[in-house]
């Protein structure tokens, strides 16, 4: 068993998914018979070293969760609660959901990414031996270039220091609430959770991930993460 004492999931699912058309939250959306946002929680729901997770939706999809919750019997998942106007402030309320709960390490990890499984989630704990912070991340396969005023190339960084995060990404209970309070101070915003916990000068390890580990953003992601849930289900019927 990892020692990372109770460990408590912010699963942040307040986007509007306006890249994808006027279709609704993507998170809701049906992926091989069951919503995107089940395949997501499932995953926490089984992870043995996982206490209680949060969910933090819109206003208006308050009702649909907790729908989805009691039908899969998600008897992890604490609360359903309202999101803010940032991912940022959805994160932050489901932080102060998890207070007084004597949670030590906190996992964030986005609604949409449904293909991680258990062994990631324990891979990303158990970096926190070495780190304040841990992410899932995949190298960079591309040349990335820096562009200045008018698009004109500054530089090409060195691809094989390139990673893309993902996540779930862990923290210290502490640390995250703590970089929240500094970048609210500062008036920061952050992509993810570990560039606000890397501002205040905690060390973050990266664990490599998956490259199936995708973000269904667009209409393009969710016909991929279709033919994804396909294979899985295939090769779990042929195992």
């Amino acid at each position: 068993m990892l020692q990372n004492g109770r460990v408590g999931v912010v699963i942040p699912a307040a986007g509007r998914g306006v890249r994808m058309g006027p279709r609704g939250p993507k998170q809701f959306f049906d992926l091989d018979g069951k919503p995107i946002v089940a395949w997501t929680i499932e995953h926490f729901q089984n992870c043995p070293e996982v206490d209680s997770i949060v969910l933090v939706v819109g206003k208006d999809q308050i009702g649909e969760m907790r729908k989805i919750v009691t039908q899969y019997r998600f008897s992890k998942v604490l609360a359903v609660a309202e999101g803010g106007i940032r991912r940022q402030d959805s994160v932050r309320n489901g932080l102060r959901l998890l207070e007084g709960l004597s949670v030590e390490t906190v996992i964030v990890h986005d609604a949409v990414r449904p293909f991680i499984d258990v062994k990631i989630v324990q891979d990303v704990l158990a970096a926190l031996s070495r780190a304040d912070a841990a992410l899932i991340a995949i190298p960079v396969t591309d040349t990335i270039k820096i562009a200045g005023a008018g698009g004109l190339v500054q530089s090409t960084p060195p691809r094989d220091e390139l990673w893309i995060a993902q996540t779930p990404q862990a923290f210290r209970y502490a640390d995250l609430r703590g970089a929240f309070e500094h970048s609210d101070a500062d008036g920061f915003t952050g992509t993810d959770e570990a560039s606000l916990v890397e501002r205040t000068g905690k060390t973050v390890a990266i664990v490599p991930g998956a490259y199936e580990n995708i973000k269904i953003t667009t209409p393009e992601d969710y016909e991929l993460a279709k033919l994804i849930a396909t294979r899985k289900r295939s090769s779990a019927h042929t195992s």
